[in-house]
Parts: structure tokens; sequence; C-alpha cells
């Protein structure tokens, strides 16, 4: 069994808590947890846009707090976000994320992160094999 508290993670173990431009990351579970997906709670800030697109990964967002929007890069399709509301990029879709208010995310990766990865300028992550080369 694996039990992590959340405000043990941010005070002690700082290395599973990632930034990048305008959010931040908090991985409770991660590639060698062996459970098959990351999870991680995700803060962005009131105001961000971020593209990205995972072609490596599949994702999952359930909002806990915020507001925001997502729109489908693809058909031009956009979504309201805010607490209750999920979406999957079930097709590696690109897409932009807006946060309206401070949006915070729970986030499930498949494959999972390792907790090492930096989007690149493309927004995905690499693969996990490819790590070593990103």
């Amino acid at each position: 069994m694996i039990v992590r508290d959340f405000n043990e993670i941010i005070t002690k173990e700082r290395d599973r808590v990632v930034s990048d431009a305008q959010w931040s990351s908090v991985r409770m579970l991660l590639a060698d947890d062996g459970m098959g997906f990351s999870f991680h709670i995700t803060f962005l800030e009131p105001g961000s846009e971020h593209t990205f697109e995972y072609k490596n990964h599949f994702e999952s967002v359930y909002c806990m707090q915020g507001t925001g929007s997502i729109t489908d890069v693809a058909t031009g399709e956009t979504h309201y976000i805010k607490p209750g509301v999920m979406y999957a990029l079930d097709k590696h879709d690109r897409h932009i994320l807006r946060a309206e208010e401070e949006l915070i995310m729970a986030c499930c990766f498949n494959p999972p992160v390792t907790g090492t990865e930096v989007h690149r300028e493309d927004g995905s992550y690499a693969a996990a094999d490819d790590l070593e080369t990103a």
C-alpha cells in the first residue's frame, strides 16, 4: 500500500514538486511506484494560458477548484472548466488550457511520468525511453 500526504510532499519531498511558467505540479505517484499511471495535483495561475500536446501520454484531468476553459486545437471546440468537470485527452489532443481563476486539478498520466519530464517546445513530454535525449 502506498500512502502519501500532500502537505508532507510540498514541505519535505520537494523533488516531487515540478514547476514551469505559471503552473506547478505535485507528483503524488510516479512511474517508479509501479501503478501503471502517475497522479498529480496541478495548480495553474489565474490568467495563464498553456498549449500542450501529450504525444506520448494519455491524460485525464478533474477540476477540483477554479474556472477556466480548454480548447481542442484540431476542432476549435472550447469547453468550460469548473469544479466537477473532467476531461480526457484520449487522442493525444493538442489543446489550449486557460485559467480564469487559479485552477487546481487532479491529473492522471498513462504511461506514468517519472517526475523529471519538462514540457518540450511543442507542449509534449518525451516518451520515457527518450528522456535521456530530451
